[in-house]
């Protein structure tokens, strides 16, 4: 099962000097990640480093950020792994304290310091999501946004023309249902035409 991080949560760490402060947080995209990353790096001006690794779907990625190859987004890319989490960024900003902690310390201090963070993390499940496009006439369109509504769904948007699209966010596992159960709703009028 994979979860994702309810809210953020960080730790810090005294290693030999140096002050490791890790942060990990929900986020939908690599865009996300991104924006997350220059917040950090803008309120962290003097840290040495700013370790990270994503595991967003196919967007994850990771950086050791000026440290020795492999010692430290690779480190904190295991323990999300370690943890079965997606959708989630973890960073290490790292003041340098002087003291050289050589390969295997560097790898044991980013472990431990986004470990030490996610020991006060809360975790949901994450459930892929879907849109499905569907497309109406005008007179079923109070019924299908009431079902929408009643099932729970967002409607993700809404377009008009000679008939109605709506587009509806829901779990990608109900997807094939809610088909099935629309079709019924309009006895068979309504269309399912690819999301744009």
């Amino acid at each position: 099962m994979i979860h994702t991080l309810s809210t953020p949560v960080s730790s810090e760490l005294d290693i030999r000097k140096s002050r490791f402060i890790a942060h990990a947080m929900p986020v939908a995209d690599r865009d996300a990640a991104m924006a997350e990353l220059r917040r950090l790096r803008d309120a962290h001006p003097g840290a040495t480093h700013v370790c990270w690794a994503l595991l967003a779907g196919g967007q994850s990625g990771m950086s050791d950020d000026g440290e020795p190859s492999g010692t430290a987004g690779r480190p904190i890319l295991e323990v999300l792994r370690h943890h079965d989490l997606d959708g989630v960024l973890a960073a290490v900003v790292r003041y340098y304290g002087g003291v050289k902690l050589g390969a295997g310390g560097l790898v044991r201090a980013y472990t431990d310091a986004i470990a030490s963070a996610l020991l006060n993390a809360t975790l949901v499940e994450r459930i892929a999501q879907s849109k499905l496009t569907i497309e109406i006439g005008y007179p079923d369109e109070a019924r299908v946004r009431h079902w929408i509504e009643q099932a729970g769904y967002a409607l993700a948007d809404s377009r008009y023309a000679m008939t109605v699209r709506l587009t509806i966010g829901l779990p990608s596992t109900a997807v094939d249902a809610a088909r099935d159960a629309l079709r019924d709703l309009t006895q068979g009028r309504a269309g399912f035409p690819k999301n744009d």
